[in-house]
């Protein structure tokens, strides 16, 4: 395990990226954030635990953050460009939260150097291991299927109107993916008895975008959850076993229509579970 992430090394196609799950957050910017920010409230929750029997059920591999995203966000851009220019967002290393409110105490922003230092420090070695993983299962499988974890609270002006749907499927408007495997993943989230949408208000960030790549049999889909449906939104962001149990399934067969695909399309068993 690194300091800065934590990797289960397995043999399926199948790579489980959770950026946003960490907690940690160096005592020296610690110190600096609000009262409200040290809640750490924009965590992608219990994502890990989510997912942990389903990725064992299924061999895949699965890379995980320990740091907060408070701290730098691993699903921006390196150079700071918007992933969405025009609307709201967050910074690479953030100053606001999600609900607008300022992140740190007194102006007490990171700088350049300092951001340049938190790249180096964080963010580098995630993407260092992730795109070492994707190199490992293509060469193993002659393709990689990269699933990109995320959650968010289900209410959040700031970002969208409303009630953000359940199930948020982004492959980058296509880009990061085949239409047939857009497809059959969509078509597993319309026969879910959850709310959805493909490409809507979250169409895939930095990872899904940069390393899906279906010419070279990179196939990357973010999944962004609203959190109602497996978790309290309020302090202290309880996991509710009952919600998660009944969203599970509904993951599971997300992941597997992605196996089953891929088994079909490159002419491999990969379908198979554990």
């Amino acid at each position: 395990m690194s300091e800065t992430y934590a990797l289960t090394q397995r043999s399926s196609p199948l790579i489980l990226s959770q950026p946003h799950v960490g907690l940690d957050i160096p005592p020296e910017i610690l110190s600096r954030l609000t009262d409200e920010g040290k809640l750490k409230a924009d965590t992608d929750w219990h994502i890990d635990r989510l997912y942990e029997d389903i990725a064992n059920t299924l061999d895949a591999t699965v890379l995980t953050a320990t740091h907060s995203r408070y701290v730098i966000d691993l699903n921006r851009d390196p150079s700071g460009a918007s992933l969405y220019p025009g609307q709201s967002v967050t910074e690479l290393c953030p100053t606001s939260l999600f609900n607008d409110a300022p992140l740190y105490k007194d102006n007490k922003t990171p700088d350049d150097a300092e951001i340049e230092n938190r790249r180096t420090t964080y963010w580098q070695p995630y993407h260092d291991a992730l795109e070492s993983e994707i190199k490992r299962i293509r060469e193993i499988h002659g393709f990689t299927l990269l699933f990109d974890c995320h959650s968010i609270r289900s209410v959040l002006p700031r970002f969208f109107e409303g009630r953000l749907p359940t199930l948020n499927l982004g492959t980058g408007n296509g880009a990061a993916t085949v239409p047939e495997l857009e497809n059959h993943l969509e078509q597993i989230a319309v026969a879910s008895p959850y709310s959805h949408a493909l490409n809507g208000r979250f169409k895939g960030g930095y990872i899904t975008r940069h390393y899906g790549d279906p010419g070279n049999n990179i196939h990357a889909v973010q999944l962004e959850l609203a959190q109602e449906d497996y978790m309290d939104e309020i302090p202290p962001f309880s996991y509710r076993q009952e919600k998660a149990q009944q969203l599970q399934p509904t993951l599971k067969k997300l992941l597997q229509a992605m196996l089953d695909w891929a088994g079909k399309t490159y002419g491999r068993n990969e379908g198979t579970s554990k």
